[in-house]
């Protein structure tokens, strides 16, 4: 076949876009479309087909609400081969625009663009499908990504270095100031011939006379980096290179977590900002969990620890009283230098060696615990998804429900994968919020919090797939309750037993949370 042309139009064939691939001047392009409508009027039996043909070229047609996909095509092309690539066509418009609309077209342009040249080259359709087109135009190159975060590197140096020689002018000037004994006279404040400075003149007030630098005021340069600092293409410098990069990369929808943000990355958005005490205690909970989709705990483990931070002296000899309220089967461990019998009997946390210190300005651990179990009551929430295949659809209904009374889970996010390549999802009922990742082919269910009173919702929606395309499920959530109801209640000194005013967060946190 020989495609001469791909276009979106109106009925009245005005081209929103048309991509020629072969020569073909504007004003023959037009012609063409705007001929389009009145061969669909003419003739009662053209309604019946999907194309339509003159002496010289053949129209092939889809009809998208108030719009056409329309290919222009030569006479001696296969018509069934036409049709194939007028349908993946039509397929390419929904993955860049949510309405058939002009103005919707007309804004993803470039992308329609891109998609239809990855379709045919040179007239002749290439051997593509969807999938593959998505990722030929989404490709980036990594070069220039390094070359823009050096590049942005630079200019940051550039300018730090900028407003270093300003100051390093300025104390200059200062400087030279001084070391003349007096002042030096600024425009409009006092210069030589002003009424200040005669009077002072005539009344013999020669302490007050301003000192004038007969020198000329150095013409105002820009200041530039010294020759030989290496600071241009310091590709070594990882700590600014990275992070400039990891910017532009989140910039671009990529989530990046590098090495050294690993730890900050997994400490939920939620988590309230604490103004530490001089005693600080920190209260740390993960959860690790496997489930089936179709039932069944494969595997939960949850890890707690206490840290205590002390930046004062003075209360470095403190005891500790715990409220242990727990019911589910931890394994409590304490520090091998905690009294393990002042704990078993009273709940007490201190140094097991009198009259010794916790040391200070370090984090501490005191406390752990531990349970690892495959029963499916003690899960924190339980999640439900049913895919169900529907003419070539799939519809899928999702629940979540909390199991465990007295928890509260914030920041709530249930991630379903999509299938790619497809177009997003259609949402219908929903407790909550969604947000769709076109990227990353995934669906977000974004539910504020979980508790007594909210302990159960559902989403449903609709997309082309399989039903195993909709899993693994995962869950993230923060909460500043922990699973094992234990917590720090009072800080007290040992000699006395004077209260000590102290601080402290907790966080429950997901490690990972999936239904496979």
């Amino acid at each position: 076949m020989v495609l001469l042309a791909a276009a979106i139009c109106t009925k009245n064939g005005k081209a929103i876009i048309s991509r020629q691939f072969v020569e073909m001047t504007r004003s023959r392009i037009e012609g063409l479309l705007s001929a389009f409508p009145k061969l669909m009027t003419s003739g009662s039996s053209v309604k019946q087909h999907t194309f339509v043909e003159t002496e010289s070229v053949r129209y092939v047609y889809q009809p998208l609400e108030k719009l056409y996909m329309l290919l222009i095509t030569t006479k001696h092309s296969n018509i069934l081969e036409d049709l194939e690539t007028l349908r993946l066509f039509s397929r390419v418009i929904p993955e860049y625009c949510r309405a058939m609309e002009e103005s919707e077209i007309g804004e993803h342009a470039f992308e329609l663009i891109f998609a239809f040249d990855e379709i045919v080259a040179l007239g002749y359709r290439e051997n593509v499908n969807l999938a593959q087109i998505r990722t030929f135009t989404e490709m980036d190159s990594h070069e220039e990504k390094v070359f823009q975060a050096v590049r942005q590197t630079q200019e940051r140096e550039a300018k730090e270095e900028m407003k270093k020689r300003a100051k390093e002018l300025q104390a200059a000037k200062v400087a030279a100031a001084k070391g003349r004994g007096g002042r030096v006279a600024m425009p409009g404040f006092g210069g030589m011939g002003s009424s200040s400075t005669k009077s002072d003149i005539s009344s013999g007030n020669m302490d007050t006379v301003p000192i004038i630098d007969p020198t000329p005021a150095p013409k105002p340069s820009y200041p530039s980096r010294p020759a030989g600092s290496g600071k241009a293409m310091k590709l070594g410098s990882k700590s600014k290179d990275v992070d400039s990069f990891v910017d532009k990369l989140r910039s671009e929808g990529t989530e990046v977590i590098s090495h050294k943000q690993k730890s900050l990355a997994q400490k939920p958005a939620a988590a309230p900002v604490v103004n530490q005490s001089s005693v600080h205690l920190k209260t740390e909970e993960k959860i690790t969990l496997t489930a089936g989709r179709d039932g069944g705990l494969q595997n939960m483990e949850i890890r707690g620890i206490v840290l205590l931070r002390i930046s004062d002296s003075q209360f470095a000899q403190i005891k500790l009283a715990v409220e242990n309220n727990d019911d589910k089967g931890f394994q409590i461990q304490t520090h091998p230098n905690v009294d393990k019998k002042s704990f078993a009997q009273d709940n007490i946390l201190v140094l097991k060696q009198a009259g010794k210190s916790f040391p200070t300005n370090s984090d501490i651990g005191l406390l752990r615990w531990r349970m690892q179990t495959t029963d499916e009551s003690l899960m924190p929430l339980s999640i439900n998804c049913w895919p169900s295949e529907n003419d070539g659809q799939c519809d899928v209904n999702i629940e979540y429900e909390l199991l465990v009374d007295g928890l509260e889970l914030n920041d709530v996010v249930i991630t379903i994968p999509v299938p790619h390549g497809v177009g997003g999802p259609v949402v219908g009922e929903i407790d909550g919020e969604y947000h769709y990742n076109h990227k990353q082919s995934t669906l977000g269910w974004q539910v504020p919090v979980i508790d007594a009173s909210n302990k159960s919702g559902s989403m449903e929606f609709s997309i082309a797939g399989q039903p195993g395309d909709f899993f693994p499920v995962t869950v993230s959530f923060f909460s500043s309750k922990t699973y094992c109801d234990l917590k720090i209640i009072s800080v007290s000194q040992v000699q006395g037993g004077e209260p000590v005013k102290f601080s402290q967060e907790v966080q429950f946190t997901v490690d990972k949370y999936e239904f496979v």
